[in-house]
């Protein structure tokens, strides 16, 4: 490997919200690589609470102040658009053991799909173990309080869109 080329790595997720957890990878991420490109994940299973162009505005928003954060989407194989940027190493976080089993199982298709693309795993802080987007959804539709759980500029989007919900608007664009 080139030692003057920019460490660079892709962190892939729907980021539905972005949460403080996501957050602090990414932060994080920064003190290993140069640049951390967050991808974000247009096909997804998942029923989103916020559009592509809301997810990646709320994204470049809260990452206004790293100029070595990019955030775009992306469609398709994951590998795919990893290597299409020249990349060769994807970041996840790892919660629990359970997300182990997962990430261990997608980690090991990307490998046979793409050989030159490595997944680095990070552990998350202790502090967001518990926390992910469809845990900060499922609490703001039912009243909880989700302050310091996201950043301020994601929470008030995700307290505003459950006051659309309620009022039966449809949001998503």
């Amino acid at each position: 490997m080139d030692t003057c080329s920019p460490r660079i790595a892709v962190y892939p997720g729907t980021f539905d919200p972005l949460t403080n957890g996501h957050v602090s990878l990414v932060r994080r991420g920064l003190k290993i690589f140069d640049k951390v490109i967050v991808a974000i994940a247009a096909s997804t299973t998942k029923n989103p609470m916020f559009s592509i162009p809301e997810r990646i505005d709320m994204a470049k928003e809260v990452f206004q102040d790293a100029p070595d954060v990019t955030v775009e989407s992306f469609d398709g194989l994951l590998v795919d658009y990893v290597h299409r940027h020249g990349v060769a190493v994807i970041l996840r976080g790892l919660r629990a053991i359970s997300d182990f089993e997962y990430e261990f199982q997608m980690a090991l298709m990307n490998r046979r799909l793409k050989r030159e693309i490595e997944t680095v795993f990070l552990m998350t802080e202790y502090k967001w173990m518990y926390l992910s987007s469809t845990i900060i959804k499922e609490a703001a539709k039912n009243g909880g309080d989700i302050n310091g759980l996201a950043p301020d500029c994601v929470l008030s989007k995700v307290y505003a869109r459950v006051a659309e919900l309620k009022n039966g608007k449809n949001c998503r664009g």
